[in-house]
């Protein structure tokens, strides 16, 4: 019998973020990385989150991420934590999309055997922006 896909919506709002540069700020593309935190509302609960990620621009105001996301909380109910992987984008006039997925084996507590993506599209002056995640519980 093969586990049943839950898909879960919410909302992300950012409570801190501090961005420096890697190397020359001179260069293009050139490297940064970010501490940020996080909340979470909606079908995942989790206040203070721990994220870090790093930046390519490849412009001044364009270019890509990868990040990894400490989930501590609650999921429709259920409690525990998680990792998040995350990949994305960012435009020219700020729009950021990002895919995330959970890591293998990183689930604990009630949330022990997780497994789920989703996504979310953050537009300049929304905060908090929408999220959507469809996972399984093993």
């Amino acid at each position: 019998m093969s586990a049943q896909t839950i898909t879960t919506t919410g909302r992300i709002g950012y409570a801190q973020w501090e961005e420096t540069a890697i190397g020359s700020t001179e260069v293009t593309p050139r490297l940064a990385r970010a501490s940020v935190v996080n909340t979470f509302t909606g079908g995942i609960e989790a206040a203070d989150t721990a994220c870090e990620y790093v930046f390519v621009y490849a412009t001044g105001t364009t270019g890509t991420f990868t990040g990894l996301e400490s989930v501590t909380g609650r999921l429709d109910g259920r409690a525990g934590s998680f990792t998040l992987e995350e990949r994305g984008s960012f435009e020219e006039d700020g729009t950021v999309r990002c895919t995330f997925e959970v890591v293998p084996g990183t689930a604990v507590g009630e949330l022990a055997g997780l497994r789920g993506s989703g996504s979310f599209v953050y537009r300049p002056g929304e905060s908090p922006f929408p999220y959507v995640f469809a996972y399984e519980l093993a």
